[in-house]
């Protein structure tokens, strides 16, 4: 992680807000790793074969958590994103690319696919998911090319659509979403281990549900598409007027389970109890937040205010926390994920308010398609940026948070943290008095 430009007045306070914002972050990454989650959810082994398959940013990591803690004959293939593999001795990893699929993940998807077939009702599945599941499982179906699905991906992305709305549409542009997957591990008993990063855990969301059944209809998909204004290629918009198209997910009659072993409140409250031992009042607002990044980030700075002037809800010093996933509709030709954008609109929403420094980055270590998890603020980032020439407010009109922190040598690096429970915020308040007031 690099360091903030800052002035000298606020330098050992800055440096001790960013410790403390880091230490939270980090206890939130740590309840989610593989080694700490996966271990008390594996099952007995089968008196058959143990098949492990996956998908998610997360899932390479689990894989070796399960070979190091599986006793038998183990098997199977995960696939991972592009730089976020690691080394397995008995299952395949694969790489492929996030947030838009590609020639890799669709080849990994079959033969993930070849992998289930010839099971019998001896034999286990393992599916270990987690989130970028949906661009990593890619099997296009018929008449629909992998550029039209890359090209109708990027539209979503850029539309402000949430996780819901997208994965509706991509449930019913595969042949493994939306509960399919689930239908060619029969007669072999399912087991699927979740790592969450959607809003409510609902299993059905997580990396499009390839192994739940799923209540969206092609029609849904359809009338989502008109409502952001999206028009798909000629083979998505065919492929979704045929009847085929529908998901049909797995009856739950075959002693199928689904276990989420980690998820965005409880990183939440693992971060929580971290700000205790520090000394600060947690007050966790939400696991699962959604809504456009800088609209969330006024919310969030409106809460600050209260806690700064008036000790509501909550006395300082203290951390305001929340998880979830935004979402941003982008307006200009910057560069910039939704953490970025968030701290950018708080940043601008608080105009330097003494006392309050922010933290935002997404759990998995990037922030969008960018090499950064997310940023850190303090009271003084935009009086920094302006030294600089730079303007948060013509930044954020440009969609440019990433270059914004970029700039003012603000941006959270961590690498890839091998899990990912989705959205990670911390609000620290301190006693300082606003002096403005």
């Amino acid at each position: 992680m690099t360091s903030v430009a800052r002035n000298d007045s606020t330098d050992i306070k800055y440096d001790r807000a960013q410790t403390l914002l880091r230490q939270l972050f980090d206890a939130a990454v740590t309840s989610a790793l593989p080694e700490n989650c996966v271990p008390p959810a594996l099952p007995t082994p089968p008196r058959g074969r143990t098949m492990v398959v996956g998908a998610g940013k997360a899932s390479a990591a689990m894989a070796r958590v399960v070979e190091q803690n599986w006793d038998g004959p183990i098997e199977g293939l995960v696939i991972t994103r592009h730089g976020h593999g690691v080394p397995c001795e008995r299952i395949e990893v694969a790489e492929a690319g996030h947030p838009i699929p590609d020639e890799a993940g669709v080849a990994a998807t079959q033969k993930l696919i070849a992998l289930l077939e010839g099971l019998t009702e001896d034999d286990l599945v393992l599916f270990l998911i987690s989130g970028g599941g949906s661009s990593l499982l890619t099997a296009p179906p018929p008449g629909v090319s992998l550029s039209e699905i890359q090209a109708m991906t990027t539209q979503l992305l850029r539309s402000g659509a949430t996780i819901q709305q997208m994965n509706c549409v991509r449930k019913h542009v595969s042949m493994v979403a939306g509960g399919k997957l689930a239908g060619r591990a029969r007669p072999a008993k399912l087991l699927t281990l979740a790592i969450s990063d959607v809003p409510g855990d609902n299993p059905a969301t997580v990396a499009s549900g390839p192994t739940v059944p799923d209540h969206t209809t092609r029609h849904e998909a359809l009338e989502t598409l008109k409502m952001l204004g999206i028009t798909p290629g000629p083979g998505i918009r065919k492929w979704l007027e045929r009847g085929e198209s529908e998901t049909s997910g797995p009856t739950g009659d075959n002693g199928d389970e689904f276990k989420i072993i980690a998820s965005p409140q409880k990183a939440l409250q693992a971060a929580a109890d971290a700000a205790r031992l520090a000394g600060y009042s947690p007050l966790v607002l939400s696991s699962a937040i959604e809504g456009e990044a800088r609209e969330v980030a006024t919310m969030h700075a409106a809460i600050a205010m209260q806690v700064k002037l008036y000790s509501q809800p909550v006395a300082t010093p203290c951390i305001l926390l929340s998880g979830g996933e935004t979402s941003v509709t982008v307006k200009g030709s910057g560069r910039g994920g939704r953490n970025t954008e968030f701290l950018l609109s708080l940043a601008n929403a608080l105009d330097g308010t003494p006392g309050i420094y922010a933290l935002a980055a997404d759990t998995d270590g990037i922030d969008g398609t960018e090499a950064n998890a997310g940023a850190i603020i303090g009271p003084d980032t935009l009086s920094t940026a302006k030294k600089m020439g730079v303007s948060g407010t013509a930044a954020l009109t440009n969609s440019d948070s990433y270059g914004f922190f970029n700039a003012i040598d603000a941006l959270l690096v961590t690498g890839p943290t091998y899990t990912n429970v989705n959205d990670f915020r911390a609000i620290l308040i301190d006693s300082t008095p606003d002096k403005r007031t």
